[in-house]
């Protein structure tokens, strides 16, 4: 079986207070701790990475790219297996494990994508953390719907995105009626996080208009 990008997510939590503690450490500089992956657990694209692949892939990214000063990801989902840097907006400066988890450091950048992602947090916007790479899967006999990456998985990065893929990473208040169409609730959550974009935007560039016929558009489904 062909290699083909594989993407998964796991919730990164971040409070504006963290990030405001950190600028005061650091000179200005933010850099944020948390959660970066799980191993030998089910995410919600039914994958499942095996520890001793992810041991040894995040074995070889602290030998190359984080020992370099390389470890490098972008700000939302993007689908290539090259890191692009006019998008980047975090460089990842250490990861060590805690149990099955793979915890990591992260320097937020002062680039464009880098500022709007810190702003982003800073509103509270619950963002997840989103492996990238190379490989290819198997099912599990055990576990219908199941799959385990194979061998020759290969880690590319780490980026940060809007779609976390763990359950219950959002959460609706709870005063919410369980009748509420869930596309209106997305509908909502896009539109704050796209004004809020917008408003950062306006006040780097002094570009504030935006055409009222612009349209997002969305590629969905498991990678």
């Amino acid at each position: 079986m062909s290699k083909r990008l594989l993407i998964d997510y796991t919730p990164f939590e971040v409070s504006s207070q963290m990030i405001n503690e950190s600028e005061q450490k650091n000179n200005g500089r933010v850099i944020v701790t948390g959660c970066l992956q799980r191993a030998d657990a089910k995410n919600q694209n039914g994958r499942v990475y095996p520890k001793e692949i992810l041991m040894r892939e995040v074995k070889n990214y602290t030998r190359v790219q984080i020992k370099e000063r390389r470890a490098l990801g972008e700000l939302d989902h993007p689908e290539s297996s090259v890191v692009n840097l006019q998008n980047v907006s975090h460089n990842v400066t250490d990861v060590w494990w805690k149990g099955d988890d793979v915890m990591g450091k992260v320097e937020i950048l002062g680039t464009p994508a880098g500022n709007i992602l810190k702003e982003l947090l800073k509103a509270g916007i619950k963002l997840g953390i989103s492996s990238r790479g190379l490989g290819s899967v198997e099912e599990l006999s055990e576990d219908g719907g199941s799959v385990q990456v194979k061998d020759d998985f290969e880690l590319i990065c780490w980026d940060f995105v809007s779609n976390p893929s763990t359950h219950g990473a959002f959460m609706a208040p709870s005063s919410m009626n369980e009748s509420v169409n869930k596309k209106t609730i997305k509908e909502v959550k896009y539109n704050r996080i796209n004004n809020l974009v917008s408003d950062i935007l306006c006040e780097m560039t002094g570009k504030c208009e935006i055409p009222s016929n612009s349209k997002k558009s969305c590629r969905c489904g498991d990678h």
